[in-house]
């Protein structure tokens, strides 16, 4: 049955207006106010921005507009969609079932959801609250299924991606990797459990409760809601009245995103952290509870909610990226701050802005907390005098054994030293000692192994425990046959195709929705593609040589299984 048209009410309209402001210590709201002025323009999608303290707002405002067409305002009532923010709030509902004995964080999600493959492990619902379920991410399932992502996505298309799963990423509780498909699930088990639509329990449970009246989760994607934002991006190229061009979202699915609220609301839900209003104080613990790898490591994750340090204060929340909204929401506990942006912009930084607030607000915190003196560590100063001559035995691609589908490179561009990891954007890398190599931008660290020979073949990526990796550089020997790889490769998992043909002198992976790219070949039966979800592809052969299929890779989605079809399969199609 098709859910009924629901409109949140909007805030006043004094409220929503850009010059409107909370109580707030006027030099720096004015510091603030600076910090995104370079929005508050016309013809600028922009973002609404609220700092909380003491359970309260100290200051709240909206900068750019909510819609570039109409010109519209953006106000600190402005609706958004807050995309992964999202997580916190079904992480919520799911610790309040397990609170009111509807379910136990240790069931089986096949209890709940009997459709979920058995994969011949346990998945149980704190393995997915910790991104620790080894389920391939819905996202990239679609996307390497010819899904554009501003397509209409339904729960039930993803639903029907996940019952014809046949492999995990890995066995449950062994590793971590980020996945949206386990937050689609867990909304799906409220649901199931209540026996109701999960937007529809979290309307009467939570968000009502805590007089969130302009929060819900967004389940039709043709709902009307007054007072929302649209999202938009920088137009390549172009400037004046064509700058900016709109991001389509047209999300039909809940859970793992679609939370559509506004700052003054989410300042509420920063007060339930702090005295909880929903349930019993135990629920924080159990939220803030850390993930925990089955050989011991604890993670960074907890439930929907991440934990951190800025300059030594310790923090949690989360951040959301879908279409060109980006949001972010960080709460410090002990200095009793919260700190929220919600952008309408895909090239916005939220929680670049809200560490930037941290700085105005929590500067007598920070320098109270600094040790009085502090010589610098090797590990983390980047002054370790490094013989650079070493860097020509470390420099390639490798591929962590846990998931070969994510591959670190390493390279040097004069003085610096880089690594990229699979589907992410590079990054700097520090020496601190022969061998080892850290980054600024994430708390890792990287080793170089180097064998008696002198060769360096192995790493270990430390970052939330160790993970060896081992190193797949092109070789002259590993030239594949292109004769031999042309053909098409079926998905039964995805119902897809893709094609490999040589065009010239470069190998092609073809898509009939997503066009063509050039492979390359990067190891023995091992390709590269430049895809965000088709990253690596592993070429399958049988006992004599011949090659019957291949198994694609990205960061989320390892060993998708694609089967070769016969030569004359086109033919005998038509």
């Amino acid at each position: 049955m098709k859910a009924s048209l629901r409109l949140l009410i909007p805030a006043l309209l004094f409220a929503v207006s850009v010059q409107s402001a909370k109580c707030q210590t006027p030099r720096i709201a004015a510091k603030v106010d600076s910090l995104f002025a370079e929005w508050n323009k016309p013809g600028m999608p922009g973002a609404a921005v609220g700092v909380v303290h003491g359970g309260k707002l100290v200051y709240a405002k909206g900068f750019g507009e909510a819609d570039v067409e109409t010109g519209a305002k953006i106000g600190f009532g402005t609706i958004f969609h807050v995309a992964s923010v999202s997580k916190q709030f079904t992480a919520y509902a799911i610790v309040l079932l397990a609170e009111q004995g509807k379910l136990s964080l240790d069931d089986d999600i096949r209890k709940h959801i009997p459709e979920v493959p058995d994969f011949g492990k346990t998945i149980t619902i704190r393995h997915l609250l910790n991104h620790t379920s080894g389920l391939r991410d819905q996202w990239n399932l679609l996307a390497m299924a010819g899904w554009q992502l501003d397509d209409v996505i339904t729960k039930q298309h993803v639903m029907n991606l996940v019952t014809r799963q046949k492999e995990l990423n890995f066995e449950p509780g062994s590793a971590f990797a980020y996945c949206n498909t386990g937050y689609t699930l867990l909304a799906e088990a409220a649901s199931r459990v209540t026996k109701q639509p999960f937007a529809y329990w979290m309307e009467r449970n939570v968000f009502k409760p805590l007089g969130m009246k302009n929060t819900q989760f967004f389940d039709n994607q043709e709902g009307v809601v007054k007072g929302r934002a649209y999202s938009f991006h920088r137009t390549p190229g172009a400037i004046g009245s064509t700058m900016f061009s709109k991001s389509i979202l047209s999300y039909g699915n809940v859970g793992a995103t679609s939370l559509f609220t506004t700052v003054d609301d989410l300042a509420l839900w920063i007060n339930n952290f702090r005295n909880p209003q929903v349930g019993s104080p135990a629920i924080m613990k159990q939220m803030l509870e850390r993930g925990r790898l089955t050989k011991g490591d604890t993670l960074p994750y907890a439930s929907g909610l991440i934990h951190g340090k800025y300059k030594s204060l310790a923090y949690y929340g989360h951040d959301g990226a879908d279409a060109g909204f980006r949001s972010s929401l960080l709460y410090f506990p002990k200095e009793d701050y919260g700190f929220i942006v919600l952008s309408n912009q895909a090239e916005f930084n939220p929680p670049k802005k809200n560490l930037e607030m941290a700085d105005l607000y929590l500067s007598s915190f920070i320098k109270e907390d600094k040790p009085a003196s502090e010589t610098p560590k090797p590990a983390t100063s980047g002054n370790y005098a490094f013989d650079s001559t070493l860097f020509r035995a470390y420099a390639g691609s490798y591929s962590l054994d846990e998931a070969p589908g994510f591959v670190l490179k390493f390279w040097r561009d004069g003085a610096n030293y880089y690594t990229q990891a699979s589907g992410q954007p590079s990054a700097a890398i520090f020496p601190s000692s022969d061998s080892t190599f850290f980054l600024k931008v994430v708390e890792a660290s990287v080793v170089f192994h180097k064998a008696k020979d002198g060769k360096v073949s192995r790493i270990t990526l430390k970052q939330n425990g160790d993970h060896p990796g081992t190193r797949v550089d092109t070789q002259d020997s590993a030239v594949i046959d292109p004769a031999q790889l042309a053909g098409q490769y079926y998905s039964p998992e995805l119902e897809t195709i893709y094609t490999i043909s040589k065009k010239g002198d470069a190998l092609k992976l073809i898509h009939v929705h997503h066009g063509e790219v050039d492979l390359k070949t990067v190891g023995k039966d091992k390709l590269n593609a430049p895809w965000w979800f088709v990253q690596n592809i592993d070429v399958v052969r049988n006992p004599s040589g011949t090659i019957t299929g291949i198994k694609m890779s990205n960061g989320r989605v390892v060993n998708l299984w694609f089967k070769k079809l016969p030569d004359d399969f086109a033919a005998n199609g038509r």
